[in-house]
């Protein structure tokens, strides 16, 4: 089953334009997040799925996010996304992307 893509806010739709058209220098993570969309439009299950008891309550708190997932990327970063079942089609919400240091204590690991 398809999906389709949408950032959670305007800001990270940002973040990712600067990181996409190089203002960031960091190409090689664009690419890797470009390739995540990608599959995660093919199969939005085809990353991990975070337990609901594991879901930072910031998340759920500013964004109200009911379930969480996380697709590994290259170089230990992490793409979190959330899925919600529209009308015609799953969409996959990006919630933002994250090194693993970041990963790691943003879910209390």
């Amino acid at each position: 089953m398809k999906s389709e893509i949408q950032f959670i806010n305007e800001k990270l739709l940002e973040s990712f334009g600067k990181l996409e058209s190089g203002i960031t220098k960091d190409e090689a993570l664009a690419k890797f997040i470009k390739r995540a969309f990608g599959d995660i439009k093919d199969n939005p299950f085809c990353g991990v799925q975070i337990p609901k008891k594991q879901i930072p309550k910031v998340y759920i708190q500013k964004y109200g996010i009911k379930n969480l997932w996380k697709y590994n990327l290259p170089d230990a970063w992490r793409l979190i996304y959330s899925i919600e079942n529209g009308r015609a089609c799953i969409i996959s919400i990006i919630v933002e992307w994250l090194d693993h240091k970041s990963y790691e204590r943003r879910f209390c690991y």
